[in-house]
């Protein structure tokens, strides 16, 4: 088995952004291995009665499942914990929150809606705090993809990832990812949907209206739903200003036969992808999925103590 490297532990991983392009391969690296180990069906505790507290105040499939079965794999276990049934429902501080479970768990993971809620769970929490998902940011998928295409392409250096639609979490999350490990990225979005302007600013992408421009050559593309938690009321207007972006078999074409495709799921099948084309042969979706129980648990392992 891969070393665990005691450099990481205590860190905490609320952005991409805070990680550099040696520390997110390190994770990579351990996450590919314990994918082979478990493939194998051999024991890897690395975490042995460690607890994972778990807060959720965004509903997940793959996010709690990978999380939940994660830890259990390394040896330790998991709490959900609800907002909803902790006093912070009820007007309790992030800040007293944070100090409480710090007594109580090893590691604490959040899907939430506002990063800077994340951002102070961390400052005040003497455990390791991951961002399981915000509005504005999803470093742990941008890990579970990077993953995802090393392992189909054999490379990071020099891919060129295509992204297509609303420049949401994902793709800001994703394209500093990319940027930290040497790919190149390029988000085609309607006008009024592009990424988040900080992100741009730390990777640099390339940025264009037009969804075949940016498909023509892709080593990868890649797409989101369209309209996401909290966005309900917006959804036939978005559905609208996004009809185009979508990726179909004939984008699947001009990228060319050897690219791949991905989603971070949930799919709205002929809003941003075809059904055909997310169990088509060039679709990497489904090891995308499993990875982030791979990625994550190379994640625990590394920064928690």
């Amino acid at each position: 088995m891969a070393v665990v490297s005691e450099s990481l532990k205590g860190r905490h991983f609320t952005r991409v952004a805070d990680w550099s392009g040696d520390e997110l391969l390190q994770t990579l690296d351990l996450a590919d291995d314990l994918k082979e180990r478990q493939q194998r069906r051999e024991e890897h505790h690395l975490l042995p009665g460690r607890a994972l507290g778990m807060i959720f105040q965004k509903p997940s499939t793959r996010t709690r499942v990978s999380f939940e079965v994660g830890i259990a794999q390394l040896g330790g276990h998991a709490l959900y914990l609800a907002a909803s049934d902790l006093q912070l429902g009820r007007g309790e501080t992030l800040r007293d929150t944070a100090t409480v479970l710090s007594r109580y768990l090893d590691g604490l993971m959040i899907r939430t809606f506002a990063q800077d809620d994340v951002e102070e769970l961390a400052r005040h929490a003497t455990i390791p705090v991951i961002n399981g998902l915000t509005d504005s940011s999803h470093p742990c998928q941008a890990l579970a993809d990077v993953m995802t295409i090393r392992e189909r392409l054999g490379r990071l250096e020099g891919v060129r990832v295509a992204y297509l639609g609303d420049g949401n979490n994902v793709c800001a999350s994703l394209m500093v990812a990319c940027t930290r490990l040497g790919m190149e990225f390029v988000a085609a979005t309607p006008e009024g949907y592009e990424p988040d302007a900080k992100a741009v600013e730390l990777a640099g992408p390339d940025l264009t209206h037009d969804p075949r421009e940016a498909a023509r050559g892709a080593d990868v593309l890649y797409t989101d739903v369209w309209t996401s938690m909290g966005q309900d009321e917006e959804r036939e207007r978005r559905l609208r200003d996004l009809a185009g972006f979508g990726i179909d078999e004939d984008l699947v074409r001009l990228a060319g036969e050897n690219a791949i495709v991905l989603h971070c799921l949930p799919a709205h099948y002929g809003e941003e992808i075809t059904e055909d084309v997310l169990y088509g042969p060039q679709s990497a979706v489904w090891d995308q999925a499993e990875n982030r129980l791979h990625a994550q648990k190379a994640l625990m392992a590394l920064v928690m103590p």
